[in-house]
């Protein structure tokens, strides 16, 4: 039985025209984000954080001591706080947790790898606060889905704790675009395809490796990560790159969940507002977070 939910959503998505520039893609993705209004009892203070432009979000009842830190999807290229803020701060309500949403630089005019540097300021930034490690999730969207896994590996590197957890919605961490369902899911997927993720990744890159670990982590060492959460819907083009990332880190004995969500559409939790299965991942995450959190604290 079809998903009416989806379906609809399908429709919206038709609906919006596809620019073809940058810039134009940059205000459209806010544009659609701005449909999707942050729920008003939500409270938001702008931070700049050694140059990087972030954002604290909390719902009522949040734990002050907990704490999201969020990379937004966009291939690296679009996307923003303002364009993620619906889904950043439900995310945080169902965690119980405060949300620090992150502007990281954005290519091609700031190339790999200044969005791992940005986010790795992000993340020293909360332990400079005195934010436990244990009591920090990392989470993200399609490129933010990858650069979560890439941040996780620049804490390791860097010799710093890792945090409680990371969750991954529908991560882009193959930039040769090499997964089966990359072709195969082609004409199910409205959202990503090949040619545009190969312009994104060659904007992103400037010329680096596609196969450098931080840029593309499923070629990465994932040894010695926090546990993970991915979700990922059966309708996605980057459906190989979740369940390959899954089975690399499961292989390097890291503590992973996969979900692989029937009908849903690359990065579903984007229309919560419309969609009931996009409310119920995120419920998910949610709890997911607060136990992993719950159990760092614990030992």
């Amino acid at each position: 039985m079809v998903n009416a939910e989806i379906a609809m959503v399908r429709a919206f998505l038709a609906s919006n025209d596809g620019p073809t520039t940058i810039p134009e893609m940059r205000v459209m993705y806010d544009n659609i984000g701005n449909q999707f209004p942050t729920q008003g009892d939500i409270t938001l203070r702008r931070i700049d954080i050694d140059g990087v432009p972030a954002e604290w979000a909390s719902s009522p009842g949040a734990a002050s001591d907990r704490v999201i830190l969020y990379v937004h999807g966009g291939g690296y290229v679009i996307g923003s706080v303002a364009s993620h803020r619906h889904l950043v701060t439900e995310l945080g309500r169902a965690a119980g947790t405060q949300t620090l949403s992150l502007d990281y630089r954005l290519a091609p005019e700031n190339p790999f790898p200044a969005a791992v540097d940005d986010a790795l300021t992000g993340y020293r930034h909360l332990l400079g606060q005195g934010f436990a490690p244990a009591k920090i999730a990392i989470a993200g969207d399609s490129a933010g889905g990858g650069l979560t896994v890439a941040l996780l590996l620049a804490i390791r590197d860097a010799g710093l704790p890792q945090p409680a957890c990371g969750f991954c919605i529908s991560p882009w961490v193959d930039l040769e675009g090499t997964g089966a369902s990359m072709t195969g899911k082609a004409d199910e997927d409205p959202m990503v395809q090949a040619a545009g993720l190969a312009d994104m990744a060659a904007a992103y890159l400037a010329g680096a490796s596609a196969r450098n670990p931080l840029a593309a982590p499923l070629h990465a060492d994932l040894a010695g990560l926090a546990p993970l959460l991915i979700q990922v819907g059966s309708a996605e083009t980057l459906l190989d790159d979740a369940t390959r990332l899954a089975a690399k880190a499961g292989a390097a004995q890291v503590d992973v969940r996969l979900e692989i969500w029937p009908e849903m559409i690359h990065v579903w939790h984007f229309f919560h507002p419309i969609l009931g299965e996009a409310r119920r991942a995120i419920g998910v995450a949610g709890d997911y977070v607060r136990a992993r959190i719950d159990a760092a604290i614990a030992g």
